[in-house]
């Protein structure tokens, strides 16, 4: 009927409009902390010998996720990060994996880290800290301070070599490449029997903490800390 063509036709409009939005949102609280502290969308790139890495976020997106490592596992724990920290991602990353997995999800690491430092910016109203998640079995802890200074603390174990097509011994490797180009606290602690669930939870809790710690306030652009410098 017409009323539905109607209806297709502005989603269609929306959909050519979307890569012009620079917030959508019906928050005017959202609205107004853009409008005031300005926008954090960047594009960032890292290019090696071994991998070429293309990043475009948004810290103040939707959980929208583009996603392309070769490693389809990877990936899926990428779109975690996206969707559970609110997020939008558009991730690329050409690797050498003819040799091994290692350099794609390290380099990848780095470039991400690099990529929410930048984004981040000068810190003014930011809350900096940011989480316990449950997935069936198993329990997840994360805790991140965007505070300058690279560190991490890892408590969690692997029996299995590989979860889907990624190497168990480089989930710590990713958060700590991480770590060290973002320049964030990140401890992480997880217990429970299934391995997929156990890593996932890892993911999300994550992003649940990335969220919580890149929320600005606009009423009081200031930095979140007494030592005048971060």
């Amino acid at each position: 009927n017409n009323d539905l063509l109607g209806a297709n036709e502005m989603m269609e409009k929306a959909e050519t409009l979307s890569q012009y939005i620079a917030l959508q949102t019906q928050n005017w609280v959202d609205i107004y902390t853009m409008l005031k502290a300005g926008t954090r969308v960047i594009t960032h790139e890292r290019n090696t010998n071994e991998t070429k890495i293309s990043i475009t976020i948004d810290l103040d997106g939707t959980g929208k996720a583009e996603v392309s490592t070769g490693l389809h596992f990877f990936d899926h724990m990428l779109d975690q990060i996206a969707r559970h920290g609110s997020v939008d991602l558009k991730i690329k990353t050409e690797g050498d994996l003819h040799i091994d997995e290692h350099h794609t999800i390290e380099d990848t690491g780095i470039a991400l880290g690099e990529a929410f430092a930048k984004a981040i910016g000068n810190k003014l109203g930011l809350e900096r800290y940011g989480f316990c998640l449950p997935m069936d079995d198993c329990l997840a802890q994360a805790a991140i301070d965007f505070g300058g200074r690279a560190w991490i603390v890892w408590d969690a174990e692997f029996k299995r070599e590989k979860v889907g097509d990624m190497p168990t011994e480089m989930f710590y490797h990713f958060f700590k490449s991480f770590t060290d180009a973002a320049k964030c606290n990140l401890n992480i602690k997880a217990e429970g029997d299934n391995e997929h669930h156990k890593i996932e939870a890892i993911f999300k809790a994550f992003a649940k903490a990335i969220k919580m710690a890149i929320k600005r306030d606009a009423e009081k652009l200031v930095l979140p800390s007494t030592k005048g410098v971060l």
